[in-house]
């Protein structure tokens, strides 16, 4: 049987246009131009012998062909990535610096870390956590390769890793008093979850009353626990010790909120992008 070798190169841009759908978006990802993009997947076409992409609107879908292909392309370029990495000791060369906010800390990185050590066991993490004005901050100097956040950070590459619902949380010590004002254990700082608790009980016209503030994460834990008040989180944050409380005090329905992956868009990084690619469940 006469065999073909599949461009690596290509594989890579074919998969970038794949999850981004439009090759202007995919040019972006591996810095080359939109008409290089489109010049290499007519290559790859014409080397796989099919059609890999159909137009809807002005985005680029995969045929069915393109599907199977992108599952090998995954599995090549993961393990051309693994390879390349212990041939040349890149993955403990570097450190990928990752800015994760409190509310990620708990509930999402043991296991996307656990994912990063099997795939890239001498790969070095630095992980700092932090509010989300710093982790802007710090990711726009540069010093950030990576931010894990629920608030938005305007202006970087963003993939939406999860999305969950908000719930009203007390503990197990809580009890409502009737007709008074709702006790509120919020953090001191502007963050989305205080904002849409008390505009959303300001709609309903609820009297509400801070109980207690905190600026940590794990403040809002101890004082619930003790019995301090309720909090609108989201669902990772319940544990055994902890209730949710909506329907017992009638409390507004609170809206879903993303877990996003922010990246400073360093070129030439392979662990970047392959943590990326790792969290995002691409590896």
């Amino acid at each position: 049987m006469n065999k073909q070798d599949l461009d690596i190169t290509l594989l890579r841009t074919f998969a970038a246009v794949a999850e981004r759908e439009h090759f202007g978006a995919a040019a972006q990802a591996v810095y080359r131009t939109q008409a290089a993009v489109s010049q290499q997947m007519q290559r790859l076409e014409a080397l796989v012998g099919c059609s890999l992409f159909v137009r809807v609107g002005r985005s680029k879908r995969l045929t069915e062909e393109g599907t199977r292909l992108l599952s090998y392309a995954r599995r090549i370029l993961s393990l051309n990535d693994e390879a390349y990495g212990v041939m040349t000791n890149t993955d403990t060369k570097s450190v990928v610096k990752i800015g994760v906010s409190a509310d990620c800390v708990d509930s999402l990185m043991p296991e996307y870390l656990a994912r990063c050590a099997e795939h890239y066991p001498r790969l070095r993490i630095d992980i700092q956590v932090g509010r989300s004005r710093w982790l802007g901050a710090t990711l726009r100097r540069g010093d950030l390769d990576l931010v894990l956040d629920v608030e938005n950070h305007d202006g970087f590459p963003c993939h939406t890793l999860r999305t969950s619902p908000i719930i009203w949380l007390a503990g197990a010590r809580f009890h409502s008093r009737r007709n008074a004002p709702l006790p509120l254990v919020l953090m001191q700082s502007t963050c989305s979850f205080r904002q849409t608790a008390i505009s959303l009980l300001e709609q309903e016209k609820r009297t509400w009353r801070i109980a207690f503030e905190t600026t940590t994460l794990a403040g809002i834990r101890a004082a619930l626990r003790a019995g301090l008040g309720v909090t609108a989180r989201s669902i990772e944050m319940l544990t055994p010790d902890l209730k949710i409380v909506d329907q017992d005090l009638g409390l507004p329905q609170l809206p879903s909120i993303s877990y996003k992956l922010f990246t400073h868009g360093k070129p030439g990084n392979r662990n970047i992008s392959g943590i990326v690619r790792i969290f995002t469940g691409r590896l």
